[in-house]
């Protein structure tokens, strides 16, 4: 099996995970662990987990000129994006978070024209329109009076901040992946998360009153450690050595179907007609401003 046949399996598996994630990780929240809280305990199991196994990749330095990209990485991909995300979701639905998710790719498409002259196409244009039609559709009228989702509109924005900050991440990230090993570069990256995070999340970590915590739960927070963490951050990076990172957020494609599918059949979101239409809009966008245009030839 070759590299790039990896990078494609390693990339599906995080899309999976993620997917999944929507649910479990709502299951805790709030009434076992606050958003914040638990993006305390991510990113310091992370960070643990990718020390340990940094002794198996290569010994190697960060070099001076590279900490400050490093750092900005890790404010957009481990701070900014996981608590935008986590508060997201606990204010929101599974199925609308993993349908505000798939505008990553567009986010990409925007940030690759701004930072790296990439050029936009009438057909990448209006399938960003789209993409964001249908989001707003979510955030404008995609409420429902839902014990377990407060504020849907509040959290649906915050979503998008999620998808905004996981795309500048994305494409920031790809010079360093280029240089150092992922345990390398991952091991960096959480420990600066979890000095940054430490204040934003301290109080909310306090309150977790462990004793009361049922198995399940434990469960599912381990299942967020270890797999929507550890795993899917060094798949995506491993994805990113040989993949466009236009490329690797295009598998987001797949959250909403595995998501929208896993939520149902656990009975914890349903769906109604302002989700379907946003769905749909959403992922014809993205498949418009992510598809390559076809070279006619002569």
């Amino acid at each position: 099996m070759n590299q790039r046949t990896l990078a494609i399996l390693a990339a599906l598996g995080a899309t999976t995970i993620y997917a999944l994630n929507h649910t479990i990780a709502k299951g805790v929240m709030p009434n076992f662990v606050q958003p914040f809280g638990f993006i305390m305990l991510r990113v310091t199991g992370a960070a643990l987990l990718f020390r340990i196994f940094s002794i198996l990749g290569p010994k190697q330095k960060i070099e001076k000129r590279d900490w400050g990209r490093l750092v900005v990485c890790s404010i957009f991909g481990m701070v900014i994006n996981m608590l935008a995300f986590f508060k997201g979701l606990q204010l929101s639905t599974p199925i609308n978070s993993s349908v505000l998710v798939t505008v990553t790719p567009i986010i990409v498409v925007i940030l690759s024209s701004l930072l790296i002259r990439e050029k936009i196409t009438w057909q990448k244009a209006s399938g960003i329109l789209m993409g964001f039609v249908g989001a707003l559709l979510l955030i404008l009228m995609g409420s429902e009076i839902r014990q377990d989702a407060p504020n849907i509109p509040l959290g649906n924005t915050l979503l998008i901040v999620n998808a905004t900050a996981y795309g500048t991440y994305l494409i920031l990230v790809k010079k360093l992946i280029e240089k150092y090993h992922p345990f390398t570069l991952m091991k960096w990256l959480f420990t600066i998360a979890v000095v940054i995070n430490f204040p934003i999340t301290f109080n909310e970590v306090a309150a977790i009153q462990w004793s009361l915590i049922p198995p399940q739960a434990y469960a599912a927070i381990a299942f967020v450690i270890i797999g929507t963490t550890f795993l899917t951050y060094l798949f995506n990076v491993f994805a990113l050595t040989q993949l466009k990172a236009s490329s690797v957020s295009a598998f987001t494609y797949l959250q909403p179907l595995i998501g929208i599918l896993f939520a149902l059949g656990t009975g914890k979101d349903s769906l109604n007609t302002i989700k379907i239409m946003a769905a749909f809009l959403v992922l014809a966008g993205v498949y418009l401003a992510s598809r390559r245009p076809t070279r006619v030839k002569v």
